[in-house]
């Protein structure tokens, strides 16, 4: 669908999708401190866009639902110490959690996912003294639904009686979720217990100010004996005997979080259906002649219905996505609307929930702790322990400068596949205040650039997607002089002021609105391609512009985000597309976030020369929105090809290794898995190869498929109301309406 512009810039076809002179400081990217202008309070944990290590092993076990999350080992079990445990709404409410019997741990037989929300764990008793290896069967069934429910039965096969004492060993910290991965403070002077007199439950209880927590740990049938903290059955076995216990560990929740639909266990199985299934049926159904589009479509459908939240909004039920697990379970502004961006040609109800969500929680004022200001779209929501009594500015933080621009870049993409004017209508006032904030507060300067600078002292001092410290820095490795003007930011305020240009001369009805706003865009257009753009390397557009309008000159994948927005004139786009697909920047595994060239380059480096699939679907719209088709099919196998080596889950992002390297993609080390945009990747891909476009009520469709993928069809896809079927081959493809 062209843009509607107007202007003699205007790109092709949209596939819906004050100076110093001089740098003041120089520093060497690692490590640094880039805020060091901020007091900050050494007793809380520093913001990281990275995680620890895990410390249970690469196949840990992690059951979610909502907010709520259990991280265990094989087992089942959480050793003291781990950052494994049972979290909730931001709070740890189990730190231990270890089963024994006689004694010993348990040996793992086969653990497996059932459902995002539900987890079996099959094992065996080890040889131990009287008992030999073997003898005694052991299940666990766990279930995160109202609450958290473990099933727990043992099998005796032994041929004679036996005496095992079973012990389940309890334990919580109470710790924040960013304790967790750093340091957790000793709250046991602050933690009150209660055995139940029949050993039926223990309760132990947390507060701090107006924080307050408890778990509680009921047990049926209750145990012989609670020692301290451990429930105690004493077992006496025959020759076939089955025993079971059941364990309910029941949750709160706030006004604005709706627990999950699962109950129990009992209510799961008994009933026909469960939430994902349902939830499965109404979601368009794609299909193939590859294997790898299939598989990798189902795994981001399973982990995309995984990561939804609950929530409610202006009195209503929402769905939107989480960012990820396990640290990443709540709103994230960026990460929610590129997901539901990724994700809305195969349905909005993740779009409507997150403009939803977001504009209810949208900047009032200005509150430098929280970087918070009038019509800012929020980075992170959390309601810990650190948030709540102040010493975060999680409650929301807004430490995020492209949110805002991609709100608007979303409710456009919303109508766009919805005709849904009343909607937008709906979302005015929360739209008028995000471009406001655009043109008076993200421009902090008056030089017509949307720039960011951190005023809190616990605030990120890079808040672009490339949030790391080192994730912004020049082609020598310095790190620049905020505040910084990133490129890609540019691009997303191009691209909102051009949209929702459109909803003004549509649902919105203001043509004055219009034709400023599209004035607006033709002139940054124009600013943009003069103060960015770099003839060294053939050509490419700076990362950013630092505080003194120096451009900020390292080669990275942020060039394929302009293309994705329409900021890049016609030509100039084939020099673009060679950068991204030279081996400088494209790994073989798809293109990575910062050149080979470049002094910073790590390909082990959070955000300097790791590949990362939301951003490489991005690119690959952006490479399709300018005809070079090919080139964007060349990362979709890319990432499919990466995918067969994970079970088709694309992780947060893998190493930047060349291809030749190594015959399979190198991890990055503590990467998310799943992750909300690495979910929606594969989704985003398909409407790239298919070029579906949504076009004034009905679908449209330019197909190009990469070679080896000789079909791929769409069934009951949703848009403007109605259900399409889509078929592609080779190039050429029809839509009709769904039969």
């Amino acid at each position: 669908m062209a843009d509607q512009s107007g202007s003699a810039h205007q790109a092709p076809r949209d596939d819906p999708g004050q100076s110093s002179g001089q740098p003041t400081t120089v520093r060497r990217a690692t490590p640094v401190d880039p805020m060091p202008h901020v007091q900050r309070d050494p007793d809380v944990p520093r913001l990281d866009a990275r995680n620890l290590p895990p410390e249970l092993g690469p196949e840990a076990i992690a059951v979610v639902a909502g907010r709520t999350f259990m991280y265990s080992d094989l087992v089942g079990d959480v050793p003291s110490g781990t950052i494994g445990g049972l979290v909730h709404d931001d709070t740890r409410l189990l730190s231990r959690w270890m089963l024994t019997i006689n004694g010993s741990r348990l040996y793992a037989l086969r653990s497996a996912i059932v459902e995002h929300f539900d987890a079996s764990f099959l094992l065996t008793n080890p040889p131990l003294p009287g008992l030999q290896a073997n003898s005694v069967g052991v299940r666990r069934r766990r279930l995160l639904g109202d609450g958290f429910h473990e099933e727990i039965e043992l099998h005796s096969f032994v041929t004679e009686p036996i005496d095992v004492e079973l012990r389940l060993a309890i334990a919580n910290d109470f710790a924040d979720l960013f304790e967790i991965k750093t340091k957790v403070r000793d709250r046991s002077a602050g933690i009150t217990r209660h055995h139940a007199a029949d050993n039926c439950r223990i309760h132990l209880r947390y507060r701090n100010g107006s924080f307050e927590a408890d778990t509680v740990v009921d047990a049926y049938p209750p145990a012989h004996e609670i020692d301290g903290d451990d429930l105690v059955w004493r077992l006496h076995l025959c020759p076939g005997d089955q025993w079971r216990c059941d364990l309910d560990v029941p949750m709160s929740y706030s006004r604005r979080e709706s627990a999950p639909p699962v109950r129990n266990l009992d209510e799961l199985e008994a009933s026909a259906h469960d939430p994902v299934s349902d939830w499965r049926k109404v979601l368009p159904h794609v299909t193939s002649d590859s294997h790898a589009i299939n598989a990798a479509t189902q795994a981001a459908t399973r982990d995309l219905v995984a990561l939804r939240i609950r929530a409610t909004a202006e009195g209503s039920d929402i769905l939107m996505p989480a960012a990820g697990l396990p640290w990443y379970l709540t709103m994230f502004g960026r990460d929610t609307i590129i997901t539901a961006y990724q994700t809305a040609s195969l349905g909005t109800t993740l779009a409507k929930g997150g403009l939803l969500a977001l504009a209810a929680q949208q900047g009032k004022v200005c509150d430098d702790f929280r970087d918070e200001e009038p019509g800012k779209i929020l980075h992170e929501v959390r309601s810990g322990e650190l948030t709540e009594n102040g010493l975060l500015p999680f409650s929301p933080y807004y430490g995020s400068a492209d949110a805002t621009p991609l709100w608007l870049i979303l409710l456009s993409e919303y109508w766009r596949w919805t005709g849904d004017g009343e909607q937008v209508c709906a979302l005015r006032e929360p739209a008028m205040a995000a471009l406001n904030w655009i043109d008076e507060y993200g421009d902090r300067d008056g030089d017509g650039y949307v720039e960011y600078q951190t005023r809190s002292r616990q605030g990120l001092g890079n808040q672009c997607w490339r949030d790391s410290p080192e994730g912004v820095q020049a082609a020598d490795g310095t790190v620049p002089v905020l505040p910084i003007a990133t490129c890609e930011l540019q691009g997303y305020v191009y691209d909102a002021k051009v949209r929702l240009a459109e909803l003004a001369d549509g649902p919105l009805g203001d043509p004055a609105l219009a034709q400023r706003l599209r004035q607006e865009a033709a002139e940054l257009y124009e600013r943009f391609n003069r103060d960015f753009w770099i003839e060294e390397r053939g050509g490419y557009y700076a990362l950013g512009l630092d505080g003194d309008k120096k451009k900020i000159d390292s080669l990275t994948s942020n060039n394929g985000h302009l293309l994705w927005s329409g900021i890049v004139p016609p030509d100039r786009a084939r020099m673009v597309a060679d950068r991204l697909m030279s081996d400088a920047l494209f790994s073989g595994w798809g293109v990575r976030t910062l050149s080979t060239l470049d002094a910073g380059y790590n390909p082990i480096g959070y955000h300097q020369g790791t590949v990362w699939p939301h951003d490489n679907s991005i690119i690959a719209t952006g490479l399709c929105r300018y005809g070079f088709r090919k080139e964007a099919n060349r990362i979709v196998m890319a990432l499919l090809d990466a995918g067969a080596y994970s079970g088709y889950r694309l992780p947060e992002a893998f190493s930047g290794y060349p291809r030749s390297h190594a015959a399979f993609p190198i991890p990055y080390p503590t990467a998310c898995s799943p992750q909300a945009w690495a979910s929606g990747t594969p989704l985003l891909c398909v409407r790239a190869m298919l070029g579906l476009y949504p076009n004034n009520g009905t679908v449209e469709m330019d197909p190009c498929l990469p070679e080896g993928v000789n079909w791929i069809r769409v069934t009951r896809l949703h848009a403007y109301g109605k259900l399409w079927d889509v078929e592609a081959r080779g190039t050429t493809g029809q839509v009709r309406p769904a039969r």
